[in-house]
């Protein structure tokens, strides 16, 4: 989880592999109109999110249940998104959250090429975002830090006995 431009779909991928399960990209399951808001450089508000966090929910839940475990990338901002992919998805999730400093995500926004996201949207992102709190079962990482180093502590995480 995080937001735009934190390293989402390049950890998710690298833990897809190693785990040998489904990856499930959120943005995937964005309707049309909701890329196409965002394309033109206007922020979702909840209304817009809820039905696309239920597609997700679902399809995280099917694939868990198909194979066990899945990963998905999500920006799960909010922690009423968090419990709102829970609830779809009826398996236990677990979250990783990507952070780093706001200059560093622009700069990768701006370099980025072929995504409907645009780097304007980045503020509405970072004030949207609820860092887990208490009794949110979820990991803070660095995404300064390599994708191998990412995907070694979640595994580290995920493995360990307090996670269980």
């Amino acid at each position: 989880m995080g937001v735009s431009g934190s390293g989402k779909s390049t950890l998710a991928s690298a833990l897809a592999s190693r785990l040998g399960c489904p990856l499930i990209e959120g943005d995937d399951y964005h309707s049309a109109a909701n890329v196409a808001k965002m394309h033109a450089g206007h922020a979702l508000d909840d209304s817009d999110r809820w039905p696309w966090l239920d597609r997700l929910g679902a399809a995280i839940g099917t694939a868990s249940a198909e194979t066990g475990i899945a990963v998905a990338a999500c920006s799960a901002l909010k922690r009423s998104y968090r419990e709102r992919l829970q609830a779809a998805s009826d398996v236990p999730l677990a979250f990783a959250l990507l952070d780093t400093r706001p200059d560093e995500l622009a700069r990768r926004l701006e370099t980025r090429t072929g995504h409907y996201m645009p780097a304007s949207l980045l503020g509405s992102q970072l004030a949207t975002l609820e860092r887990p709190g208490v009794g949110e079962r979820a990991l803070i990482l660095d995404a300064a830090r390599t994708p191998d180093v990412l995907c070694a502590q979640v595994l580290a995480w995920i493995e360990g006995p307090d996670t269980r």
